[in-house]
């Protein structure tokens, strides 16, 4: 994903269709297609001719896209889970760990990076009715593994706002809710966390289209990504306009949010109240 975005940046950039890019690499426009949405593996060969047609000739930059290019052909962890996943998901997780800044709203549930294992567990067995309890728990093996980001020596920085309907409606058992709670209010302490609540109080917001992730990556030629989960399929926007959409929304909602401590403290009451 990350590559077939930049390959198809400087495609544009230089003003060559998808078809001329076939034409250049032996093979049709819709693989270009194809390439660029990161739904094909890539031959490095491709990838270097593609390079020379774009322009490109400094050698750091093309040594970058071309590593790039290795690293997307290499499976990763997760794709042992990919019996379990939706067929869009395993392109979310790959994106998620090489990502050095995450930030999400949320409003149906808590993010999954914030879930305990109960918590999730009753998520996963929501969202997949008649599932096996052996493929629900390797959904939330998954689930768990992914958590190993933030706590990694490299972890990302992870800004998230949660709509208040997330932390009241119930997963699972009055005690699986306090659990969840108290692990919202000891995560929401780590540095690279930064965790704030949108309460009902405030009313409508900037997030009335729903929930969305935003992942940023160390490389500065690499654009952001929003990530948004739909019923039946997933959507990535990676164009400047769409993506400078989304982060005003966020940063709209984190103004209008209570900050971290104010945050925390909201968790603690509603920790009393249930």
């Amino acid at each position: 994903m990350l590559l077939g975005s930049q390959l198809r940046r400087l495609r544009e950039a230089r003003g060559i269709t998808r078809e001329a890019a076939g034409y250049s690499i032996r093979a049709s426009e819709s693989k270009i297609s194809r390439m660029e949405l990161g739904r094909v593996s890539f031959k490095t060969r491709d990838v270097e001719d593609l390079l020379t047609l774009y322009g490109i000739t400094d050698e750091a930059e093309r040594e970058q896209l071309v590593s790039l290019a290795r690293e997307a052909n290499v499976a990763g962890w997760w794709h042992s889970y990919s019996d379990v996943l939706p067929s869009w998901f395993p392109t979310y997780v790959g994106l998620e760990g090489a990502a050095h800044l995450i930030r999400a709203y949320e409003v149906q549930f808590v993010h999954g990076l914030l879930q305990t294992e109960e918590y999730a567990r009753a998520v996963v067995r929501r969202g997949m009715k008649g599932a096996s309890e052996e493929d629900v728990e390797r959904r939330v093996t998954l689930r768990m593994e992914r958590q190993k980001y933030l706590v990694a020596e490299n972890a990302p920085d992870f800004h998230i706002v949660l709509d208040e309907a997330a932390l009241r409606r119930p997963y699972g058992s009055r005690e699986v809710m306090r659990g969840q709670l108290q692990h919202l209010v000891e995560i929401s302490e780590r540095s690279n966390v930064r965790l704030q609540i949108m309460p009902f109080s405030f009313g409508g917001h900037s997030g009335e289209g729903g929930s969305f992730t935003i992942l940023g990556f160390p490389e500065s030629d690499l654009s952001d990504v929003v990530y948004l989960e739909q019923l039946t399929s997933a959507l990535y926007l990676d164009k400047r306009e769409d993506v400078a959409q989304y982060e005003q929304a966020l940063k709209e909602l984190q103004q209008d949010s209570p900050g971290p401590d104010e945050s925390r403290d909201l968790l603690r009451g509603l920790l009393q109240l249930s």
